[in-house]
């Protein structure tokens, strides 16, 4: 219905002692209450808010949830990163149907790396690794653009965390369709020649892995200021697309995928759909009780705002 968008990068405002700066908390309460004023101008009666990585790993992260929850007025839940998982996995089986059959879906976020797999609606295999985008700019790049050093000992180190990943992954077969989402992957793959966003999200997107390699080779070439001018690169994000696309390259070679199809759903439609399948009158038990969802009942005119 509609879509509002703050970008807060809170995977970088994390600390050396690993706590959520004062800068990060000041911008998160701030978002939350934009966002909050956003939902009720649209008239919604059932507010869902969650946060991701950043958040979750912070170790004052109940200082900060405490704030949030005071100065605002909003109970912000934070998923695990198995939640995630199996949330984004949910909005994609949904998005492609059961035709699709065995499927694996890839997320990547700012302080996390999603992966899941599965036949059902709820996926055998779920994981959560930090390899966000965010989270190696900040740890393993030092320079703008990153060294051939930095690119070359990056790479192998995503091989190595990846290898047992990727091995459960794939422990029941290869899959049938093997999908990815998230802004990274999208501006990954517009930047190979997929459709633009002004094609609708009908549009059938596909990142290669050949077209991968080719464009980590230029693009690790230029500063982030020459990114942000590329299509479909947004300015808050440039820094950030080298490391995205190591990681996007690193998972497609550990699970052996020639290419991923990109899915227009993702995380936030799975918790609205997880919270509609609750409302309609499923069982909650199994599905709706792991995303932490609020305990009010939901009506129409939902809303979700995510904050990672």
């Amino acid at each position: 219905m509609s879509s509002e968008k703050t970008v807060l990068r809170l995977a970088e405002q994390l600390t050396p002692s690993g706590e959520l700066s004062r800068t990060g908390a000041d911008q998160l309460v701030r978002a939350v209450a934009a966002m909050k004023a956003a939902a009720l101008d649209q008239g919604c009666e059932d507010l869902m808010a969650f946060a991701t990585s950043a958040v979750r790993e912070a170790a004052n992260a109940s200082d900060v949830l405490g704030r949030v929850r005071s100065e605002t007025g909003v109970d912000l839940r934070v998923l695990s990163g198995e939640d995630e998982a199996r949330l984004t996995f949910l909005a994609v089986r949904r998005w492609y149907g059961w035709s699709a059959g065995r499927l694996l879906c890839l997320d990547i976020g700012g302080g996390s790396l999603e992966l899941a797999a599965g036949r059902d609606e709820d996926p055998d295999e779920a994981f959560s690794v930090p390899l966000g985008a965010g989270r190696l700019t900040r740890t393993r790049f030092h320079n703008d653009p990153p060294s051939r050093q930095e690119i070359r000992e990056t790479s192998d180190w995503l091989a190595d965390q990846l290898a047992p990943v990727a091995e459960k992954l794939l422990h029941d077969g290869e899959p049938d369709r093997a999908v990815a989402t998230s802004k990274t992957f999208r501006s990954l793959a517009r930047l190979t020649g997929a459709a633009p966003s002004s094609a609708g999200p009908r549009a059938t997107r596909v990142l290669t892995h050949a077209g991968l390699r080719q464009l980590i080779a230029f693009v690790s070439r230029m500063p982030s200021a020459d990114l942000a001018e590329l299509e479909g690169v947004s300015s808050g994000r440039a820094h950030q697309l080298v490391a995205g696309a190591l990681v996007a390259e690193a998972a497609m070679r550990a699970l052996s995928l020639p290419q991923l199809e990109i899915c227009p759903w993702a995380l936030r439609e799975g918790v609205i759909l997880r919270r509609l399948d609750h409302t309609n009158g499923s069982d909650p038990a199994a599905e709706g009780e792991r995303a932490q969802q609020p305990g009010s009942t939901g009506r129409t005119g939902q809303h979700g705002a995510r904050w990672s």
